[in-house]
């Protein structure tokens, strides 16, 4: 039984990587910002604390045997600054932490964004894909610095490290994504991007977690490296979105913008938000206007090969259970 410290562990991946863990025996810790009492039902001590405060994020590493980092701020707009201090910062406190109290092993969650090149086809690609010269939003360009700390510390003073990139991660108890997509729909205020023959990669929730926990178990071999994770089914987004759509009895998608459209579209919204400095966050950017257009969809043999990864719950049977816990209500708590 391991005694291991899930950071984020009240998110949507750290709840479903704290169910598996629990399932198998290991003891558990949340650090979150807040209590979260279906992660201390499952049994999980539960830690109130920041990973911007580096003496909270030390105290919650002690004796551990393993730390998950599955916090950060995503999103696709909003001040450099906070980005800077949660997944930068932040991440260099864990990193510290994890050092100063002697932990052996990090599992750090980072995202397929890191490497995301709007001149690049990104179909099939594996992790020997380079990070771009320039970033589009300040999540990707804040991830990309904190996946490069995380594994140039692999190895410093007993410290194992490993990065994991999970692609558009879906499931029951989705509080982002899909809550975003279908409102929008049912607003009438979704536009198809492009032509809608683009594949995409998804990550079912517990396939995600369970690679957390195979990252875990291999890193003293695995460890130094990142690694791809998806269904390994990729899917024609438009059509798997109209397929949703039509499943929970929401009125389909009838309003398009072309790529280019889309892509000027965004360079003039960003521009318009940071020159009057509106608040919220606009409608489109470059970053999304590719999100939804193009194809991006990886090789995910190296997660196969070295950490042993199969995906336990098929693209079917994962946008099954989506369906399902949309129609008994999900939505309505997420």
């Amino acid at each position: 039984m391991r005694n291991c410290l899930v950071i984020g562990g009240g998110g949507f991946l750290g709840k479903a990587l704290v169910r598996l863990l629990r399932e198998r025996g290991d003891r558990v810790c949340v650090l979150a910002r807040k209590r979260h009492p279906a992660v201390e039902a499952m049994g999980a001590e539960s830690l109130q604390g920041d990973i911007t405060d580096f003496q909270a994020t030390l105290d919650a590493c002690r004796d551990r045997d393993m730390v998950f980092h599955t916090a950060s701020k995503a999103g696709i707009w909003g001040p450099d600054s906070e980005y800077e201090r949660t997944n930068v910062q932040g991440t260099r406190n864990v990193l510290d932490a994890c050092l100063k109290a002697g932990v052996p092993a990090l599992v750090y969650t980072s995202t397929p964004s890191v490497i995301y090149d709007p001149q690049i086809r990104i179909e099939g690609v594996d992790e020997s894909l380079p990070y771009p010269d320039r970033f589009e939003c300040a999540y990707a360009r804040t991830k990309a610095r904190a996946e490069k700390m995380v594994l140039e510390a692999h190895g410093q003073k007993g410290l194992c490290t490993i990065s994991l990139r999970p692609h558009l991660i879906y499931g029951p108890g989705d509080p982002h994504l899909i809550p975003r997509v279908l409102q929008r729909a049912r607003e009438g205020r979704l536009f198809q991007v492009g032509d809608g023959t683009n594949r995409v990669d998804l990550t079912f929730v517990d396939n995600a977690a369970q690679a957390h926990i195979l990252a875990g178990d291999r890193i003293q071999t695995a460890g130094g490296r990142a690694y791809f994770l998806s269904d390994g089914e990729p899917v024609t987004l438009w059509p798997w979105i109209a397929g949703v759509l039509e499943e929970v009895g929401i009125p389909p998608v009838r309003r398009s913008l072309s790529f280019g459209m889309a892509r000027a579209l965004g360079l003039l919204m960003e521009g318009l938000y940071t020159l009057l400095r509106l608040p919220g966050e606009p409608r489109m950017t470059r970053f999304v206007a590719s999100q939804l257009a193009t194809s991006h969809w990886f090789d995910i043999s190296a997660s196969r090969r070295e950490l042993g990864y199969e995906p336990q719950v098929s693209g079917a049977e994962g946008t099954r259970r989506l369906i399902e816990w949309i129609r008994a209500g999900g939505l309505d708590g997420a």
